[in-house]
């Protein structure tokens, strides 16, 4: 009898991870043919590899302001042969902090969706898997921090913390679990009653090897698809923080603190250099993150077919 349920659960871990290399196969021909995520791909991994080398490609400084020949700072002058975006108010190169700003939002989003997914999982994983009180709790925190919208939530807790890079981080992420957590728990609820799960559950596997091997693997799809969506999400908040000023300080740069200097009128009308390649960077950034994740949803749809 051992030996025959030995046997079964080799053929089902073959059948399972032949499944799994077809459905990954089948997942990335329905990629490719979304041509619009594929570009999306493209260009955020231009934008990526430039940030990484910013200090090979960033003409100049972006602290430090820049002086003419005639020994006078370059302030807000205007798109050149020397300056290709211009200078800003107060005469630092706007495409060398273009650049470096590019590599302190992306970085922002990308840790603070990291730690909105983990606590996200964590949470949805306990409440949908051990249900009652736990899952009431849980829910009902959830509902209260729903309650608040995520820009008002954070500017509060930002102002009660001191801004800074790391605060902006973990700001983005502890208000923006939410919708994770109540994603991961339906598919949780969901999977908890599948056989195989009431099954492996028989056999006295323990709850954390029934998570970590059984459940969580049958949900990462979804998990991929929302972290990539809550990247643009994140991006746009911490846009707004840095514009408001509550979020990365000067002399830092960001995407969101650059278009801090549209706040003049006479810059908004006359001086479109200092504040447009920033809000641009931000809206093909965040297309192109909305173009992928609409593509991994598609294609990691166990419906779509080939």
């Amino acid at each position: 009898m051992n030996g025959s349920l030995e046997v079964s659960e080799e053929k089902i871990i073959v059948q399972t991870e032949e499944s799994k290399s077809w459905r990954d196969n089948a997942a990335w021909k329905r990629f490719k043919k979304n041509r619009l995520a594929l570009i999306g791909a493209v260009i955020l991994m231009v934008l990526l590899l430039a940030s990484i080398m910013a200090p090979v490609l960033a003409p100049y400084s972006p602290y430090d302001s820049i002086k003419s020949e005639a020994g006078t700072l370059d302030v807000l002058a205007p798109p050149g042969s020397e300056h290709i975006l211009g200078t800003d108010s107060l005469g630092r190169d706007m495409l060398s902090r273009i650049i470096y700003g590019g590599r302190v939002s992306l970085s922002v989003a990308f840790v603070a969706v990291m730690i909105a997914t983990v606590t996200g999982v964590l949470l949805g994983v306990i409440a949908g898997y051990y249900g009652r009180w736990i899952d009431t709790i849980i829910m009902r925190i959830t509902d209260v921090v729903i309650c608040f919208p995520v820009l008002f939530l954070a500017i509060t807790v930002a102002t009660i913390l001191k801004p800074n890079l790391f605060n902006v981080m973990l700001i983005i992420g502890l208000v923006s679990w939410t919708t994770m957590t109540r994603l991961v728990r339906g598919e949780v609820l969901r999977l908890r009653e599948m056989d195989y799960i009431e099954a492996t559950r028989a056999m006295g596997q323990r709850d954390f090897i029934i998570i970590m091997k059984h459940i969580l693997p049958n949900i990462m799809a979804p998990i991929v698809v929302q972290g990539t969506l809550q990247t643009a999400e994140a991006i746009l908040t911490e846009s707004a923080l840095s514009f408001l000023g509550v979020g990365v300080q000067q002399p830092v740069p960001s995407w969101g603190n650059m278009l801090n200097e549209a706040t003049s009128i006479m810059v908004l009308q006359f001086k479109p250099w200092v504040w447009m390649p920033a809000g641009f960077a931000i809206l093909i950034t965040i297309l192109c993150i909305n173009f992928v994740g609409d593509g991994l949803r598609d294609a990691l749809d166990p419906k779509m077919k080939n």
